[in-house]
């Protein structure tokens, strides 16, 4: 399964486009849609900045697939194309051993798909600070992942 249009419209909104290296909250260096370059320092050693939005979103859908193989090897049950990307953009933004290790994934595999949904609320701190844009982030993972 691929992340749907709407779970890529999601995580784009929320990660936002930069053409140029930052630093994320977590002091990653990044660029294009959450491009994390700390996570294999040998993947951003040919990018040239400034880019494109088009070369963000190659870029986007090349990290994406990676936490798609994440997502379906984690969850045991079955999952809709909604649920799905939802997952896919909250492994994106927390990573795989998160995911792994939640409540929301045990709640998943034992089939509480409504238990699961209420987990999402629960990852939005940074530095053991609630962060509004988290906040925003797991409601608009949620409420992707609860609908029809």
């Amino acid at each position: 399964m691929k992340i749907n249009a709407e779970g890529l419209e999601l995580v784009k909104d929320f990660e936002g486009f930069r053409a140029d290296f930052y630093n994320d909250l977590a002091g990653h260096k990044t660029i294009g849609y959450g491009h994390n370059c700390d996570a294999d320092p040998n993947k951003c050693k040919d990018i040239k900045a400034p880019i494109t939005q088009a070369q963000a979103e190659e870029l986007l859908k090349t990290d994406l697939a990676k936490f798609e193989g994440h997502v379906t090897s984690l969850v045991k049950v079955k999952l809709n194309s909604n649920q799905f990307s939802a997952l896919v953009s909250f492994t994106f933004n927390l990573g795989q051993g998160n995911l792994a290790s939640s409540t929301l994934l045990k709640k998943l595999n034992a089939g509480d798909y409504e238990g699961a949904s209420k987990e999402f609320g629960k990852w939005v701190y940074a530095a053991k600070k609630v962060v509004k844009g988290l906040e925003r982030r797991r409601e608009a993972e949620r409420a992707l992942f609860v609908k029809a």
